[in-house]
């Protein structure tokens, strides 16, 4: 398998659908923010709304007001975009065209880096996908020289027909490595029953030998594995993007976008991702982070702004931005090769907002394989020297844990009507002390939520 010693980079997938009342201001802050965070760009996600193109302008703008050097790319969402005709394709090459020499631009192999979400059916009026794709796209006269694109899509297909897409794929973005998306509630349910525990079991912290048991199911490399055996049987020069993401929860009705369920994200999924990615990392190019905003999934680290796509029942009031705060660790970790040194305590907290059983009055029925998820507090700790953390979920619930110094991953039971606290102590002294006041475990829901709640508090 082919040894990457290329510089690595962490991207973030940012929708611009979802960015209709920005300014360059705003896209001033999240850029700012985002490279604080340890990304080093932004894919933007870019559709068929007429009013877009004036924001990846503005994007652009923003990234070269900055005076640094993050990077930009187009990221075609061909779920959105048509594609059946040659007159399409002009769409794609003209925002490659308008920044392909673009400061902030990014650029591999001195070409345009592009990639997509979906694409897998888009002829572009050409007898094959893939013939579409070339003549009217990658090999198209206009996008030679300095327009010339270096082409690293999410196709959904079967990794082994990749060698039909020789002249198209640069590279491949594995949209689905961020989550074990055919996980059953009956397959992990097997996974627990092997330690004597089971779905709905699941009481105080999650012991050594659950999260042995589930570790085969969270955050692997076996997508990528499949993913990477495949490009390499076509060329040692294809370049290979995995994605690590958070969560995953949509509740869309039947009258709406007809999106409800969601993939397992407990145990730890983002954290443990993210430690996959770095041990592997002598295989993988890039990791594009899911998402910077998509509200409509639940995925989003970013701050909740701009417009969402009907998504505040379930987003509203579920800060992710802790989440955000974890990424520099593991994002430096992946760029450099070593984790960086612990210089300040941190208390990282999520959870959702009922129990996973719970009902509601909600006209969209709960989501499939809702299932899944447990009724615990997820708690990640940054030591910088050893300390004792106390969770608690009520004031009958709670659990202290003695850690050492490093990355500590804690679990405790949620307690209906109850809340999420945490602390860090040392030498007798409460360095961490982390309440939120906005955070119930609602026994009585008036909707459907299974995002989570995300908090975090610092020394």
């Amino acid at each position: 398998m082919k040894k990457r010693d290329n510089p690595k980079f962490v991207f973030a997938h940012h929708m611009v659908g979802n960015t209709y009342p920005y300014t360059v201001d705003n896209w001033a802050s999240d850029i700012a923010l985002a490279q604080s965070s340890g990304i080093d760009g932004f894919a933007l996600n870019v559709g068929s709304d007429v009013w877009q193109p004036a924001r990846v302008q503005d994007a652009y703008t923003a990234a070269a007001n900055s005076s640094t050097d993050f990077k930009l790319f187009l990221s075609f969402d061909m779920s959105a975009l048509p594609c059946s005709s040659p007159d399409d394709a002009q769409t794609l090459r003209n925002y490659i065209t308008s920044y392909s020499s673009h400061p902030n631009q990014f650029i591999v192999d001195g070409r345009v880096f592009a990639s997509t979400f979906s694409g897998e059916s888009c002829t572009f009026g050409q007898d094959s996908v893939p013939d579409g794709w070339k003549s009217q796209f990658t090999q198209h006269p206009d996008l030679t020289g300095a327009n010339a694109v270096y082409f690293v899509p999410s196709f959904f297909i079967d990794p082994s027909t990749f060698n039909q897409y020789q002249g198209v794929m640069d590279g491949d973005f594995n949209w689905n490595s961020g989550w074990n998306v055919g996980l059953t509630p009956d397959q992990l349910n097997s996974a627990l029953n092997s330690v004597g525990s089971g779905l709905g079991s699941l009481t105080g912290a999650i012991t050594s030998s659950i999260t042995q048991a589930v570790s085969g199911l969270v955050g692997t490399m076996d997508s990528d594995n499949q993913h990477l055996q495949a490009l390499s049987s076509v060329s040692s020069s294809l370049s290979y993007m995995a994605a690590a993401s958070p969560w995953f929860f949509t509740h869309y009705g039947a009258n709406s976008y007809n999106k409800n369920w969601i993939y397992l994200a407990d145990f730890f999924l983002y954290p443990t991702r993210w430690e996959n990615l770095i041990s592997n990392r002598n295989s993988v190019d890039f990791v594009e982070c899911i998402s910077w905003n998509d509200y409509g999934e639940s995925h989003y680290l970013g701050p909740i702004e701009g417009a969402q796509p009907n998504s505040q029942a379930w987003v509203d009031g579920f800060d992710h931005t802790g989440w955000l705060d974890m990424t520099n660790y593991y994002a430096t970790a992946f760029k450099t090769g070593s984790y960086p040194n612990i210089t300040q305590d941190k208390l990282y907290m999520w959870a959702r907002p009922h129990p996973t059983n719970a009902n509601s009055p909600d006209p969209v029925p709960k989501p499939t394989n809702f299932q899944l998820d447990q009724d615990t507090l997820w708690a990640v700790v940054f030591a910088t020297a050893p300390a004792t953390v106390t969770l608690a979920t009520a004031d009958s619930t709670s659990q202290d844990f003695f850690v050492p110094a490093g990355v500590t991953k804690l679990s405790l039971q949620l307690t209906p009507g109850g809340y999420m606290q945490g602390t860090i102590s040392r030498n007798g002294n409460t360095v961490v002390d982390l309440k939120p006041d906005n955070y119930t475990f609602n026994p009585n829901p008036p909707t459907y939520n299974y995002n989570a709640f995300v908090a975090f508090a610092s020394s």
